[in-house]
């Protein structure tokens, strides 16, 4: 038996006046995603515990079958776990976003205009040259998305996630810590205007220590791997022993390589592997942005490049079973993270389900089942 997990990042929605009322999960052309529902098991699944931070952290754990209320510690340690960085018990990491900020203090862009890697790593560089030190120390990781590692007693500060913030006011670190993370902001702004990209200054937020989780195989007794762009998701895969599979064409963008993606997750479970996870970022990233056409367009990608060879692919290797659900909800109308239920789809190769469809209101009357639930029963038999 072989298992493949699907994660459209961000793809919950609510209904959409552009779309007539519908959401993106229902306007879209999605054929091979509907006939596969036809014959499966769909629901509604709580990624996000109550009372926890509706990031992609915290449901990207529940995914992968681990109780965020239980293991999570903080996004930002996952991702410095993604770059290799392994923290001390007196250190406390952070991510470090490059923003654009206006001059009157509104976050106008909380990619930073999507920088590509190289040169933003330059600017990191620039900026832990400038501003690191006294257990300070800045890193490099994909596009707009890095990392600062500080002394463990910065982890007392309030901060906000600059994706929440877009179109908005900021709103800067508070708190007993939030003044030397204010102090650096600030400071970066300089570096960054000295600089060839559109940020004007970091934004740092999602503290933690590194958390401690078993491994795949020691949870779930099947050996995993992973393709993702995203440091965040990489990172839960590094802490839990998956073998990470990177392309060249995974960007973490719209432009990202759906066919590579379905590529090499068929390719990993022909050569051994049990089960694998393909994570896309692209509707979460329209969803923050408030692109409609592009959420929708993203899972049409989904449909007919990745799910439409994807299925007889997986035909040729044997049974095989499929889970496919966002790690939370990520509104057009809001344009940020919600902890509302997602669906979700199960399907069996050989065992049809129920059959239903999967969309936000064809489950809406589905019991709610906590998501890290959906691991053990993708592998039950």
């Amino acid at each position: 038996m072989k298992y493949v997990i699907c994660v459209p990042d961000g793809c919950a929605d609510l209904p959409v006046p552009e779309l007539d009322g519908r959401t993106p999960l229902e306007a879209a052309h999605t054929p091979h995603l509907d006939a596969l529902a036809a014959r499966a098991t769909v629901g509604r699944a709580a990624v996000i515990p109550d009372g926890m931070p509706p990031g992609s952290d915290v449901g990207n754990m529940s995914i992968f079958g681990f109780d965020p209320a239980e293991h999570h510690t903080g996004r930002a340690p996952i991702e410095a776990a993604a770059l290799g960085l392994s923290l001390r018990s007196d250190q406390t990491a952070f991510r470090c976003n490059l923003v654009v900020v206006s001059p009157d203090g509104v976050m106008l862009d909380y990619a930073g205009g999507n920088p590509p890697s190289g040169p933003a790593a330059e600017v990191i560089a620039e900026i832990d040259r400038e501003l690191g030190g006294d257990g300070v120390s800045f890193h490099p990781g994909l596009s707009y998305r890095h990392a600062m590692i500080a002394p463990g007693e910065w982890i007392d500060a309030d901060c906000t996630p600059p994706h929440d913030l877009s179109g908005d006011q900021v709103v800067v670190p508070a708190g007993p810590m939030g003044r030397p993370l204010r102090d650096l902001m600030e400071a970066s702004k300089d570096v960054l205007a000295a600089s060839d990209l559109a940020a004007t200054q970091i934004w740092l937020w999602g503290q933690g220590f590194q958390p401690q989780l078993p491994s795949f195989r020691e949870a779930h007794g099947v050996e995993a791997g992973l393709v993702t762009a995203v440091d965040l998701v990489r990172g839960i895969g590094v802490l839990t022993g998956l073998e990470i599979c990177d392309i060249p064409g995974a960007t973490g963008w719209y432009d990202t390589d759906y066919e590579g993606k379905r590529d090499i997750a068929l390719q990993k479970l022909a050569d051994g592997l049990d089960l694998f996870i393909i994570h896309v970022e692209a509707t979460d990233e329209a969803g923050h942005a408030g692109d409609v056409a592009d959420k929708v367009e993203a899972l049409e990608f989904w449909d007919r490049r990745i799910i439409a060879d994807l299925i007889p692919g997986l035909d040729a290797l044997g049974p095989w079973r499929l889970l496919m659900l966002p790690d939370h909800a990520t509104p057009l109308t809001t344009r940020t993270h919600t902890p509302d239920p997602v669906p979700y789809l199960l399907v069996d190769s050989e065992i049809d389900g129920p059959g239903g469809v999967f969309t936000e209101r064809g489950v809406a009357d589905a019991p709610l089942v906590p998501g890290h639930s959906l691991m053990p029963t993708l592998l039950s038999r």
